[in-house]
């Protein structure tokens, strides 16, 4: 037989290697599982709700969106300085309140001349918290029962909270959640609420 001369070309077949299927395969599963399991976290634990009114400027607006926590006052109680969600004296007919608890159960709390006295002791506060012109209720000392806190608008000339009588202390059993996360416009977390 005679060889043929001149050039040949030899087609190599192209192999996938199985690693980077694998590889592949898993990532994808991996952001499946991922993607699902933040969606499961924060909608059994989450709940998104409006603010409503200018009681909590400048952290909040009014018609502002926050995802609340609905699960950690379950497992705690809320502390000083929390931004809570609940619902006034547990009326399902109203909209939900968002105020800040400045004094805890079994506290006695007064405001005089425009000031938070708790346990007789004044409330060391952010500066821009203005003077309140209105002491409500708590223009006399005023005890917290064993399930309750006294909760106020940041916005303290321009909210409707605790000091109101129709409103009053909030009961653990009333508050839905400790609010957790703004939302911005552009629906993106805007970032903790403290």
């Amino acid at each position: 037989m005679a060889r043929r001369k001149g050039l040949t070309f030899y087609q190599k077949k192209k192999r996938i290697d199985p690693r980077i299927i694998k590889d592949v395969f898993e990532m994808i599963v991996g952001g499946v599982i991922a993607v699902f399991l933040a969606f499961v976290i924060v909608y059994s634990v989450g709940m998104r709700t409006s603010v409503v009114g200018d009681s909590m400027e400048p952290v909040l607006y009014n018609g502002q969106e926050i995802l609340m926590n609905q699960v950690i006052y379950r497992l705690s109680s809320p502390h000083r300085g929390d931004v809570i969600v609940f619902l006034p004296n547990g009326n399902r007919n109203s909209h939900y309140y968002v105020k800040r608890v400045v004094a805890l159960p079994g506290e006695t709390i007064h405001i005089q001349d425009g000031s938070v006295y708790v346990n007789g002791v004044l409330l060391e506060e952010d500066e821009t918290f203005d003077q309140m012109i209105d002491s409500g209720i708590a223009g006399n000392e005023l005890t917290l029962g064993a399930d309750e806190f006294f909760v106020l608008g940041d916005n303290r000339n321009s909210s409707e909270d605790s000091r109101s009588g129709n409103i009053g202390a909030v009961k653990k059993k009333d508050i839905i959640g400790k609010a957790w996360f703004r939302i911005g416009d552009d629906w993106e977390t805007t970032g903790l609420i403290r």
